[in-house]
């Protein structure tokens, strides 16, 4: 039992040396006012005077002093790196390495001088502990945390809210569950205001590790005495009350010594409070502190060895992502470069280890790409979009020559068709656009473990960013090139024999004979038809026009209209149902305002100067051409702008991705290895490219000091046997 105070020292200093506070150890939390005796408390458990005195805040900084009792026969006496010591007490400060102070005034001396240092020399607090280890051959083992005094109104540098700053000290160290609480109140004061023993309560409401100390014994006034403050009851505390009497003022003036004080003490209380005599004072404080800290260490022991073992397991998880030290430097070159490159791979193939689950990256972007962004816009592209019915009929017009046009001409199918079909590249080289852009931004979604090294060498991060951006950057012209041929070979040839395309052809072809049958509806009677000319590929039978005699609108049954065509048409869609008439049942209003040109011929040959129209619905015939027949033609064109534009968009749809792969994005996977080592691999780069930056060094430190002291930690408490924990 008495071992497990060394063992908790031992813990102290290793955590000391890392100045981590994560493993939260038992030691004795002590606080108080000011002024109200906790510095003299403490020097009468060590026995001498070593903590800076004076009126008004003198504990800047929390002081964690750990007494060691050593005997003349102890290892510390005989420890070979601290040479023979034939001291009965000593003094070492954390800070000061190895350095043995023997002279307690030095070490007050030091204990202010690294005050002043941390919280400057008028005043101010802080936060940094000060750690002081004493050996004696009188003291017991304990842990104590001497805080500042809670004060009210600021002095000196103090801030405004010193009293907010100093409760905030105080309460992150007594919040510490495996912490006792040795809250310290002066015996002249009214015991419920005391502000220790208020704090005590808010963080301990159960009182299990609280224990109060009442001062300055002899000052109370006269008449009066502390017999029901030292019983309990006046204000109940679960760990008892404890009454000393401390050194005054003028006592540390006159240098009285701690052994004199002490045995002062002794016999006040016997005078005073013979009752009680043997349950107060410094000794008996000292006792019940030793005792209560073995315990309190034995109850939070198992679970404090539990801690240490999942901290093990945390750090060594972090200090694996730093990565080791770089020994090789071409070798963990070439690792990194492979790493990334295959990281960079496998999440354009879906097959990475960590899968992003907010949004969508690497292969499934370009799926998404292709099949969503670039088929929904050419799906969304009308055939006859920017096509007009005038702009089709003065193509078929135009395509004629001075010859009145019997037929319609292939000529004005294939510029309009070819119009048509330009407006498919646009959209072709956006989706080029757009999967370049998320080829350059797979290197952000490259997986944590290639991250983490691109964390840890900023430099070679840049220069692997820069090379993929240069090979991307190359194979752009060559997809761009390339999706803008599949775009021309379409424009160079209007193949009309293609399969889908012949059957609309010959579809319509027989749609034309059914009109111009002898039992047709659309004619009253029967005429001779000239045999027509091959003038198309497209249409191989066109209706004849009758032997100067035009009909009227007035001689047109009612048929069934045009089927209309959505998409690619197939058998089953082309397959007239029933006989079919493609001329509209009101002729299509093709009049239209005079050009200049032409209102520049009529002025000319002395015909018509008013703007009146070329065309409308009164006119029989246009260029020799019935009106109505011009109208059938433009229908016939307009079906047939749709079928062929409907063949190429969906061979576009299926060829881009399919050029975009192979020029681009499987390229790129093929080669990126390559391009790196040979942009990358020098054995006069990989010196600089690999200089870590200075926060991942300094974390891989921190990690690695925090890891061996939990290891030293975990065995230190291994070392327990299990007679030690009774």
């Amino acid at each position: 039992m008495e071992a497990l105070i060394p063992v908790i020292n031992k813990l102290q200093d290793v955590f000391n040396t890392v100045g981590a506070d994560a493993i939260q150890l038992p030691q004795i939390a002590v606080l108080g006012t000011q002024s109200s005796g906790k510095s003299s408390v403490i020097e009468s458990l060590v026995g001498r005077s070593f903590l800076p005195r004076g009126p008004g805040i003198v504990t800047r900084r929390p002081l964690i002093l750990q007494l060691v009792y050593s005997p003349k026969e102890g290892k510390e006496h005989r420890s070979a790196e601290e040479g023979t010591l034939n001291l009965e007490e000593w003094g070492k400060f954390l800070h000061t390495k190895d350095k043995i102070y023997t002279n307690f005034e030095e070490i007050r001396q030091e204990i202010e001088r690294e005050t002043d240092r941390m919280a400057g020399s008028n005043k101010g607090i802080s936060p940094e502990p000060i750690n002081l280890k004493i050996y004696s051959t009188t003291v017991v083992n304990l842990t104590l945390v001497d805080l500042p005094g809670i004060t009210k109104v600021p002095i000196g540098d103090q801030p405004e809210d010193i009293e907010n700053q100093i409760r905030n000290l105080i309460i992150k160290y007594i919040s510490n569950p495996n912490s006792i609480i040795l809250a310290v109140t002066a015996a002249n004061t009214d015991m419920a205001t005391s502000e220790a023993i208020k704090l005590a309560k808010d963080v301990d409401p159960d009182g299990r590790r609280t224990l109060a100390v009442v001062t300055k014994l002899d000052l109370m006034d006269a008449g009066t005495d502390a017999i029901d403050i030292l019983c309990g009851r006046v204000i109940p505390v679960k760990l008892g009350i404890i009454g000393v009497v401390n050194r005054s003022q003028q006592d540390i003036i006159d240098k009285k010594t701690i052994t004199d004080a002490l045995k002062d003490e002794a016999t006040y209380l016997q005078r005073k409070y013979p009752t009680i005599a043997t349950r107060n004072g410094t000794p008996y404080l000292a006792k019940t502190l030793n005792r209560l800290l073995m315990h309190h260490i034995r109850d939070c022991l198992p679970e404090l060895k539990v801690r240490v073992n999942v901290m093990i397991s945390q750090f060594q998880s972090l200090l694996n992502s730093y990565g080791e030290d770089v020994s090789d430097k071409s070798q963990t070159l070439l690792q990194i470069i492979t790493k990334f490159a295959s990281a960079y791979c496998s999440t354009i193939e879906g097959t990475a280890r960590n899968i992003e689950t907010t949004e969508l990256c690497g292969g499934a972007r370009i799926c998404y790409i292709f099949h969503e962004t670039f088929g929904r816009t050419l799906d969304s592209i009308h055939p006859l979009v920017g096509l007009t019915r005038m702009d089709i009929l003065t193509a078929i017009r135009n395509a004629t020559g001075p010859r009145p046009a019997l037929f319609v001409p292939e000529v004005s199918f294939e510029l309009l068709v070819k119009r048509q079909i330009r407006r498919l590249e646009d959209p072709s080289l956006r989706c080029v656009e757009l999967v370049h852009e998320e080829m350059q931004r797979i290197v952000q979604h490259c997986g944590t473990e290639v991250q983490q090294e691109m964390l840890r060498f900023p430099r070679l991060h840049q220069r692997i960013v820069d090379v993929v951006t240069q090979l991307l950057r190359t194979r752009l012209p060559p997809t761009n090139s390339m999706v803008e041929n599949l775009v021309a070979i379409e424009l160079a040839y209007i193949n009309t024999k293609h399969p889908d395309f012949h059957r609309e052809a010959a579809l319509v072809s027989g749609l034309l004979k059914s009109g111009d049958d002898d039992h047709s509806p659309v004619y009253r009677h029967k005429t001779p038809r000239p045999s027509p000319s091959p003038v198309s590929n497209l249409i191989k039978n066109v209706p004849a026009i009758t032997d100067g005699h035009e009909k009227s609108p007035q001689n047109i049954s009612e048929t069934p209209s045009t089927p209309q065509l959505n998409g690619m048409p197939d058998n089953k869609a082309l397959t007239p149902q029933k006989p079919v008439n493609l001329l509209p049942e009101v002729p299509i209003q093709t009049s239209r305002k005079l050009s200049e040109r032409e209102q520049h011929d009529c002025d000319v040959i002395g015909g018509r100067s008013d703007n009146t129209t070329v065309l409308n619905s009164n006119v029989k015939t246009v260029d020799g051409i019935n009106v109505m027949q011009l109208n059938q033609m433009g229908d016939l064109v307009e079906r047939l702008i749709k079928s062929y534009f409907y063949i190429v968009r969906k061979s576009i749809q299926d060829s881009v991705p399919k050029a975009v792969m192979h020029f681009l994005v499987n390229f790129v996977k093929d080669n990126l290895q390559s391009e790196l080592v040979t942009h990358l691999y020098k054995s006069d780069q990989a010196e600089s490219m690999l200089n870590e930056s200075e926060h991942i060094a300094q974390r891989r430190k921190e990690a690695a000091d925090m890891l061996k002291a939990l290891q030293r930690a975990g065995q230190i408490i291994s070392e327990i046997r299990e007679t030690h924990m009774w």
